[in-house]
């Protein structure tokens, strides 16, 4: 395995020891009784290619300003900028402001979003996002979900036409569904990274793959929780596993970029998963997956980095929610495609959120790589639906240079399978691999 690290935060240690500064806000959140899930950090949208007159405007209001292009690879999350106020995200035009100097100019800062003189077009409040797994645990949670069970059979079973074949060749269900076993593509140069709670980088399934990893949270990479291990191992997983293991994963060649900005107990911010979303374009990732987020509205901070991504050849897929709710955030913004749960009858999944979807994908019972010593295991949720996409759409991507982006987005559209559901639930309908 090759693998870069540009931060001192990003070692390969135990990080057992390590608190996360989201894990803090989200405790301190907690013993204040507030479930409004908002951090207390602010992010401000400013205007395409108005980065310089922002830092300009920042500094008129007296705040310390940070600049990620002054870190390597654009690798820079607030908790890197030392005694700044404000930290630049220049990729996306996105800037991310500290609790105590949102508290401060907070006046200013409101009026200068009607201003029409200033840089600014959006000041919203930063929202904490978690990794959206759902486990047996996690499915007690849900109601209405575990409610919504027995109402299933009512609804049709579908028989894909490769399920045969694709179980001879040795793979996963899911797998099979999106016919990734009959494809002849394997993802080679087309970089892929998914942002989430990192990976177990001693895992032996990678051993010599291209792998570049980063930090956003102030952990080690190493994942602790196994939710960014599974996703990155859906997405990217080898061709033939050791033994008897059946083929987890689709895009078996492609470069992977592992961002974590979730910690180790799958908590994070908008601010942290921005920084990676501004990472991941900076280094050019044709396909970005993002299995995370939260039940809050559309905001203006993932709408203008999903379109900075399209408009850089990126495409940014974002797993839709597991509260059978309306799409929740990241994957709410019309510039991040969303992807809903599929169960193996490739029926929408129960618990998966519904509304604001392009597609759907196998979700449920999801087996791929966790940390060692465990190696597999199984996964549900949208979490796991959307880095099937992520690992169709790099295949897709190596067919032609120029299905990037938006060309990319309209592909994976366009070669659905459809299903016999609400477009709120399935989008386009199955998402497939080429040929």
């Amino acid at each position: 395995m090759t693998n870069t690290n540009g931060s001192s935060t990003n070692g390969r240690g135990n990080g057992k020891l390590e608190v996360s500064a989201f894990d803090v806000m989200l405790m301190e959140a907690q013993e204040r009784g507030d479930e409004s899930l908002e951090t207390g950090r602010y992010i401000i949208t400013y205007g395409e290619g108005l980065q310089e007159e922002a830092a300009t405007h920042f500094k008129s209001l007296g705040m310390r300003t940070a600049d990620a292009r002054d870190f390597s690879d654009q690798a820079a999350s607030m908790e890197d900028a030392g005694d700044a106020d404000v930290l630049v995200l220049p990729e996306i035009g996105v800037a991310v402001i500290s609790a105590a100097a949102a508290g401060e100019r907070n006046a200013e800062l409101q009026e200068a979003v009607t201003a029409s003189d200033q840089p600014i077009e959006a000041y919203e409040p930063e929202y904490f996002a978690f990794a959206d797994n759902l486990s047996t645990d996690y499915i007690r949670g849900f109601r209405r979900a575990i409610d919504a069970l027995s109402a299933d059979a009512l609804l049709p079973e579908l028989q894909d036409e490769d399920d045969v074949d694709a179980q001879v060749l040795g793979a996963t269900w899911g797998l099979a569904a999106c016919r990734v076993p009959i494809s002849t593509r394997s993802g080679a140069g087309i970089r892929v990274a998914v942002l989430d709670t990192g990976m177990a980088v001693n895992h032996p399934d990678f051993v010599g793959r291209q792998i570049v990893s980063q930090s956003f949270v102030g952990q080690p990479v190493q994942d602790l929780h196994s939710h960014g291990t599974h996703c990155i191992g859906t997405a990217c997983g080898p061709k033939a596993p050791v033994g008897t293991t059946p083929r987890y994963g689709v895009a078996f060649q492609s470069p992977i970029f592992v961002g974590k900005v979730l910690s180790n107990s799958g908590s994070g911010a908008t601010g942290g998963i921005l920084a990676g979303m501004n990472w991941a374009i900076a280094n050019r990732c044709a396909v970005i997956s993002m299995s995370l987020g939260s039940q809050t509205p559309p905001q203006f901070a993932y709408t203008a980095a999903g379109l900075s991504a399209l408009s850089k050849g990126c495409l940014v897929i974002a797993a839709a929610g597991n509260a059978a709710k309306p799409t929740g955030a990241p994957a709410n913004s019309p510039s991040i495609f969303a992807v809903a749960s599929l169960d193996s009858n490739l029926r929408p999944s129960s618990f998966s959120n519904y509304g604001k979807i392009q597609l759907a994908a196998p979700g449920r019972d999801v087996f791929s790589s966790i940390p060692m010593p465990q190696r597999y295991g199984y996964k549900t949720g949208t979490s796991m639906a959307a880095p099937h996409v992520a690992g169709c759409a790099a295949l897709w991507a190596q067919t032609s240079p120029n299905l990037r982006g938006q060309a990319l987005w309209n592909k994976l559209l366009a070669t659905a399978r459809p299903l016999p559901f609400p477009a709120s639930h399935v989008g386009k309908g199955l998402v497939r691999a080429p040929s």
